[in-house]
């Protein structure tokens, strides 16, 4: 190995480093700064309901409970219409839309949260509360899920709207995934008299499921820490409720509206206890999902490609 291979080696190895570095001093950060709420409370903040700042009681189970629920429901609603854009937009739409509908796809990544917060405040939640809430109670309110008072705002919101921001994420990496399959794929399945449909389920969707996996798990990551627009149509209530109708809060949206009013160290101690909650909750999920990959496109012993 040369002078010049071994010093790129080095450098892009120290920077690799460095990123685990990171990583590891923000968790003894997190750490350090919530030592006083985990000397307190203990595991006991992991399950507790309670979120009493005027006497000094805290929990983090409800904006658990939040952020999982409302980012779960943000993949329900996101990964099926984020298939379909790409899907559509790789394998079937002609030239003349395919440049334009990408570049509007991709331009719903670059508008800022706030502003889907907007959105979510003057568009999204009367319609939720005027049309589909009702409908929903009506047709399957036999169901916990869509029983109670009709807000607009609440979980429901707060899926939706992330719903809404994390659709480019996935659909944009999806469309790159699709086109990177080889021709060769389709025309083997066409040539066997398959339908075009049966083509891209079969082999084109089959081929890519490795990375449409990867960035499923990418827009999950950007829901689970998504903080400005969540926080203006979740409703900001720190209760646990099988219905999506209810109000709720989250991890992220907790820190941003409570830090600063936290006036003393215990409450500072425990909302910083939740920021690195919330830092494990996302690393897990994201390594589960990358456990996931693994698993998916690993080969078996005694198959040779």
């Amino acid at each position: 190995m040369g002078f010049g291979d071994l010093v790129f080696e080095s450098v892009a190895a120290g920077f690799a480093f460095c990123i685990i570095a990171l990583l590891i001093l923000i968790a003894y950060e997190l750490i350090a700064k919530s030592a006083l709420s985990i000397d307190k409370f203990g595991w006991i903040f992991l399950i507790s309901t309670t979120w009493d700042p005027v006497h000094e009681i805290f929990g983090a189970l409800p904006f658990i409970f939040g952020t999982v629920v409302s980012s779960i429901l943000a993949l329900i609603i996101a990964v099926p219409l984020s298939l379909g854009v790409a899907i559509f937009l790789s394998e079937m739409a002609p030239s003349s839309v395919r440049f334009p509908i990408s570049s509007l796809v991709e331009l719903l990544a670059a508008v800022p949260s706030v502003i889907y917060g907007l959105w979510g405040i003057f568009v999204m939640a009367p319609i939720l509360r005027i049309h589909v809430q009702p409908t929903l109670a009506k047709t399957l309110g036999f169901l916990p899920l869509f029983q109670g008072p009709m807000h607009g705002v609440g979980m429901l919101a707060g899926g939706v709207i992330l719903a809404v921001m994390i659709l480019p994420t996935i659909s944009s990496i999806s469309r790159e995934v699709l086109r990177a399959v080889p021709d060769v794929q389709r025309e083997a399945a066409l040539a066997l008299g398959a339908t075009r449909w049966e083509a891209v389920r079969i082999s084109v969707l089959s081929y890519a499921r490795s990375g449409i996996i990867g960035a499923v798990i990418l827009g999950l990551g950007r829901a689970l820490g998504e903080t400005m627009a969540v926080t203006m149509v979740i409703g900001n209530r720190p209760e646990i409720s099988a219905s999506l109708f209810a109000l709720a809060h989250t991890m992220a949206a907790v820190i941003a509206n409570e830090f600063a009013e936290a006036t003393y160290d215990l409450y500072l101690s425990a909302l910083t206890e939740i920021g690195f909650l919330l830092l494990l909750v996302t690393c897990f999920v994201l390594t589960i999902g990358r456990l996931l990959v693994w698993r998916i496109v690993r080969v078996p012993k005694g198959v040779t490609l």
